[in-house]
């Protein structure tokens, strides 16, 4: 898919990491799958660190026992110390599937909760236990629709709105969005708040952010002032001070830190 490194801040890194787009029929449930897979050496640590999407991920991961997990949107850079073998099988849901799986989004926002969910782990376990994730990713998409309903008109409403904040990079402030949509602000902050967990304005920092790191480590030549400009920062300051909050370090040192390709690895 188009971007499929779009959020993670250290793609180097990566195991095996594929994103399968939602099938026809799923389409309106979830945007995209992501499966990564890792096989490290003993003693080894794969640390991956992601500025997440701002929406919810309902994940089924290996382990003993194989989990499924509901993880919240995220207002900061997250990450996870992989070891030895595994695999996880995670849908970006939309609005239909948040609704049906949670009522109140904003609760989980920075924080997961685990799900009984066999109809759907089973499944999703064999295919990986074959290393089959097309076929994963198609038993996901069939417990996604059987589950789930399909969108009404406020669900649908609701994925406009979070699409248009995500992806077009012309909308630089909620007002920008509601106007496109015609509708209030207010009614555009409860929209997305109800099926997103977070804001609008939530919304457009964190594509702005994602944005800005994949220009930083793939244009080593890009003036970061430039860059900043281009991306909606009042200034390369604003721009700095936003990079510094998420990740810890400055946009120099993020640079630097993947010249070539790489990053240090984690202890």
């Amino acid at each position: 898919m188009s971007g499929a490194h779009r959020g993670i801040v250290y793609p180097a890194r990566l195991p095996r990491f594929e994103r399968f787009p939602a099938p026809p029929e799923a389409a309106d449930r979830c945007r995209w799958f992501w499966v990564p897979r890792w096989d490290l050496p003993p003693g080894r640590t794969s640390r991956q660190q992601v500025v997440g999407f701002p929406a919810l991920n309902l994940v089924v991961q290996s382990g003993e026992p194989v989990t499924v997990e509901l993880a919240g949107p995220t207002t900061r850079a997250g990450h996870r110390d992989l070891v030895g073998t595994g695999w996880a099988v995670g849908a970006l849901l939309r609005a239909a599937a948040v609704a049906a799986l949670v009522a109140e989004p904003e609760a989980l926002r920075d924080r997961s909760e685990f799900l009984n969910l066999p109809g759907l782990r089973d499944p999703v376990a064999s295919a990986m236990a074959r290393d089959d994730p097309a076929a994963a990713v198609a038993a996901f998409a069939r417990w996604l629709v059987e589950r789930v309903p399909a969108p009404g008109p406020v669900e649908a409403s609701a994925d406009t709105a979070a699409a248009l904040l995500q992806d077009d990079p012309t909308i630089l402030r909620p007002e920008d969005a509601a106007q496109r949509l015609g509708v209030s602000v207010r009614t555009l902050q409860r929209l997305v708040r109800r099926h997103s967990g977070v804001s609008p304005a939530a919304m457009i920092r964190r594509r702005r952010l994602q944005e800005a790191l994949q220009r930083i480590r793939s244009d080593s030549a890009a003036d970061l002032a430039a860059v900043a400009t281009e991306l909606g920062y009042a200034d390369q300051a604003h721009l700095t001070n936003d990079v510094r909050t998420v990740l810890g370090i400055p946009p120099g040192a993020y640079r630097r830190a993947t010249t070539g390709g790489s990053a240090p690895q984690s202890p």
